[in-house]
C-alpha cells in the first residue's frame, strides 16, 4: 500500500500576535494579515453585532471581547420556528487577508471565553457555501443544550443559499469530549484541522488525532456541491458569536455576566497555517 507522507511549509498568514494592535487603531502589523471585520458586510448572527473596537492585540494575544451598552439596539432573532426581540451583543470578528485551500493544516492555540457565547476559529468560502470549523465551543457553565464547556465542535457545513439548506454531520463524534473531563475554557489548547482533500478532514486536539471523516457519505451526502466536495478557497475567520439558536433558548449572556470582561474575552495565542505537499 502506498502511504503519502506530507511535509509542511509555514504559510505567511500564520500569526503569533507578538505586537500591539489597539482597539481603535490596529496598526500596520495587524492589517498586513487581517481585515478588522467579517469577510462581507454581515454584522453577525443576531443578536450578535460585530464591532471593530472589540478586537485588540496585546501581551502576545489576540483578544476578542463582548459587551452590551445600555443603548444597544434590539435585534430580531430567528431560529427555526422561534422568533424573539433581544438586545444586541457587541463583540468582534477578523478575517484573513489571504485564503487557503487543501492540502492545508490550520491550528490555533487558544483559550475559550467563560461564556455562553461561541468562541470560534473557522474557515469559510467567499460565497458562504463551504465551511470548516476548527474551534467552535461554549466555555460557560450555563447551558441548556448539552453543548457545555467539556465539548469542542469539530465539524463542517455545506450550504445552499437559495433556498437555504445547511448540511453538517450530526454524529456524536462531531462534539468531541476527552476522557479526562477537560473544561476547554480552563487553559490554552491546540486545536487544528488537516484539510487533506475535498472528502477528507482530520481534527487534532493538543497534537492528538481525535477525529477523521472521509468520503462523500459524511462530507456531502446530499450532493450540495454537485459531487466536488470541499474544493473552494476559504478565508480564515476568528470571532465570538451570540448565536441565534442559543439566544432564543435564553442562552445569551446576561447584562450582569457581561460585566465580567475577563470571562467574556476569547484569547488566541497563535494561529499557524501549513501548506502541505507530498514528500518525495
Amino acid at each position: 500500500m502506498l502511504v503519502t507522507v506530507w511535509c509542511g511549509k509555514l504559510h505567511p498568514q500564520s500569526d503569533d500576535f507578538n505586537y500591539i494592535a489597539d482597539e481603535k487603531d490596529k496598526g500596520k502589523e495587524f492589517y498586513a494579515k487581517w481585515t478588522d471585520f467579517y469577510h462581507n458586510h454581515w454584522t453577525g448572527p443576531a443578536p450578535t453585532i460585530w464591532q471593530r473596537d472589540h478586537v485588540s492585540v496585546s501581551d502576545g494575544f489576540l483578544k476578542i471581547r463582548a459587551s452590551r451598552p445600555e443603548d444597544v439596539p434590539l435585534k430580531k432573532v430567528v431560529s427555526g420556528p422561534n422568533t424573539k426581540e433581544l438586545p444586541g451583543t457587541y463583540t468582534g470578528c477578523i478575517t484573513s487577508k489571504t485564503r487557503v485551500k487543501y492540502p492545508v493544516y490550520v491550528e490555533a492555540y487558544a483559550k475559550l471565553s467563560n461564556s455562553t457565547m461561541a468562541s470560534d476559529v473557522w474557515m469559510l468560502s467567499p460565497d458562504d457555501t463551504q465551511e470548516i470549523d476548527i474551534i467552535e465551543a461554549y466555555g460557560g457553565d450555563r447551558d441548556g443544550g448539552g453543548y457545555g464547556a467539556d465539548r469542542l465542535h469539530l465539524s463542517h457545513h455545506i450550504f445552499i443559499r437559495q433556498p437555504f439548506k445547511d448540511y453538517q454531520p450530526k454524529d456524536s463524534g462531531s462534539w468531541y469530549k476527552d476522557d479526562k473531563g477537560t473544561l476547554w475554557r480552563d487553559d490554552f489548547h491546540r486545536v487544528g484541522v488537516f484539510w487533506k482533500d475535498p472528502f477528507t478532514l482530520e481534527y487534532y486536539v493538543d497534537g492528538e488525532l481525535v477525529r477523521t471523516i472521509s468520503g462523500k457519505d459524511i462530507i456531502d451526502p446530499n450532493n450540495y456541491t454537485g459531487g466536488t466536495g470541499l474544493v473552494k478557497d476559504m478565508d480564515i475567520i476568528i470571532n465570538m458569536e451570540d448565536q441565534s439558536w442559543r439566544a432564543v433558548k435564553g442562552l445569551s449572556p446576561t447584562d450582569e455576566e457581561l460585566k465580567n470582561v475577563e470571562d467574556h474575552t476569547f484569547l488566541v495565542d497563535w494561529i499557524r497555517v501549513y501548506t502541505l505537499v507530498p514528500e518525495e
